[in-house]
C-alpha cells in the first residue's frame, strides 16, 4: 500500500516514515523543507534500507496539490503533519499559521473527497483542550477557546475534518491529539533538528547542554504546580510514530467505529520543566545552565493525557520513559554536533 506523508522530513514525520517502511508500506513524502532538511532522507534510508519517494512541494499552492494527486492516483492513505507548530511564534505571526495550517488541510481534503476511498490521519494536539479543568485529560474534555493561534488552527482543523467526514462517506479520518514529543531514533540517524532558534523545550536543553547556547530560559516558576513550572506529557517520538501506524491500520482494515475518531496520544504522566531539566542532568552527567524568566504568552499551566482510550481501542501504549527519551535526544545532539 502507498502512503502519503506530508511534512515527512520533519521531526515526527520522519520517524513515522521509518515505522511505516518497517511495516512494509510504500511511502511518498511531501515537504517544502521550510523547517526540515533533505538530508533526513539519508537517515531514513540508513535505518530502513529503503529510500522513500520524495517531492519538494508547498501544499499552500493548490495547483501543485492538484497536480500531485493527478500523478499519484493510487494513494491508499495520508498522514498529514505539514504545519507550523510553535505556540510562541503563532502568537507573533497568526496569519502565517492560519494560512499554512488550514489552507493546506482544505486542499488535501478536496482531493481526498473525490476518491472512492480515503484514509486520513491528522496530526492534532492537546492544545485543543486549552487549560483543561481536570487532569489527566480525556477525549471527552471540552474543547475550550484556544490559548494561541496554533492551538486554534488545530481546533479548526479538527472541525474541518469532522464536517467533511459527515458529508463524504468515503472519507475515514482519525485525529491524534498528541502531547509533547521528544527524543530521537535509537540509531541516532534522525532526530529533532529545528532550523534557527528551537521552539520546543528539549532541543533547547540539549543545545544548551552541548554549549551551542549559553543559557536556557525557564518561562515562569510561579504557576500553581508542584515546583512552579509548567507541566506537560513528554512522549518519545518513536512511541508517537508507532501510534500513527496503528491508527492508519485501523482505517485501512475498516475497524473504525465512525467516519471520524479522536485519540489522545501521550504517556499519561505529567512532568514539570524542572523535572525535564533534572532528567537531562541525570542521563548526560552535565549540569545545565538555566535561569527563571517571565511567563510566555500562550502557555497553559498543565496538560497531560488520559491515554486509556488509545490503550484499549487502538491497542497502543507508550513504552519509553522520560529518561529513555532524553537519553536518545542527547545522543542525537552529540552526534550532529560532533
Amino acid at each position: 500500500m502507498k502512503i502519503l506523508v506530508t511534512g515527512g522530513l520533519g521531526f515526527i514525520g520522519s520517524h513515522t516514515v521509518v515505522e511505516l517502511q518497517n511495516e512494509g508500506y510504500q511511502v511518498v513524502i511531501i515537504d517544502n523543507c521550510s523547517n526540515a532538511s533533505e538530508d533526513v532522507l539519508d537517515g531514513i534510508t540508513k535505518i530502513t534500507g529503503k529510500q522513500p519517494d520524495f517531492e519538494k512541494l508547498d501544499l499552500r499552492n493548490k495547483v501543485d496539490v492538484l497536480d500531485f494527486f493527478s500523478r499519484h492516483k493510487n494513494i491508499d492513505g495520508v498522514i498529514h503533519f505539514a504545519a507550523s507548530k510553535a505556540v510562541g511564534e503563532s502568537v507573533e505571526k497568526p496569519l502565517l499559521y492560519y494560512e499554512n495550517n488550514l489552507s493546506t488541510l482544505v486542499y488535501l481534503l478536496q482531493q481526498l473527497s473525490a476518491k472512492n476511498k480515503a484514509h486520513f490521519i491528522f496530526s492534532s494536539s492537546c492544545t485543543v483542550y486549552g487549560q483543561a479543568d481536570e487532569m489527566p485529560i480525556t477525549e471527552n474534555a471540552p474543547v475550550k477557546p484556544a490559548e494561541s493561534p496554533y492551538g486554534n488552527t488545530k481546533q479548526i482543523g479538527e472541525e474541518i475534518i469532522r464536517d467533511s467526514c459527515e458529508v463524504f462517506s468515503n472519507l475515514q479520518a482519525i485525529s491524534l491529539r498528541y502531547f509533547n514529543p521528544m527524543g530521537a531514533h535509537p540509531s541516532a540517524e534522525i532526530g529533532e533538528l529545528p532550523l534557527g532558534i528551537p521552539q520546543n523545550l528539549v532541543p533547547f536543553i540539549t543545545q544548551t547542554g552541548i554549549g551551542m547556547r549559553e543559557q536556557l530560559s525557564v518561562f515562569g516558576d510561579d504557576y500553581p504546580t508542584k515546583d512552579g513550572t509548567c507541566i506537560r506529557d513528554y512522549i518519545h517520538v518513536v512511541d508517537l510514530a508507532k501510534a500513527h501506524v496503528v491508527a492508519l491500520k485501523r482505517l485501512l482494515e475498516g475497524k473504525n467505529e465512525k467516519n471520524y475518531e479522536v485519540f489522545n496520544v501521550g504517556t499519561g504522566t505529567g512532568s514539570s520543566v524542572l523535572e525535564v531539566i533534572k532528567s537531562f542532568e541525570r542521563v548526560s552527567g552535565e549540569e545545565l545552565n538555566y535561569k527563571i524568566v517571565g511567563r510566555r504568552p500562550g502557555d497553559v499551566v498543565s496538560a497531560y493525557a488520559d491515554t486509556s482510550r488509545a490503550n484499549r481501542v487502538l491497542g497502543w501504549k507508550a513504552e519509553s520513559t522520560l529518561d529513555d527519551a532524553m537519553r536518545s535526544a542527547w545522543l542525537w545532539e552529540k552526534k550532529i554536533r560532533a
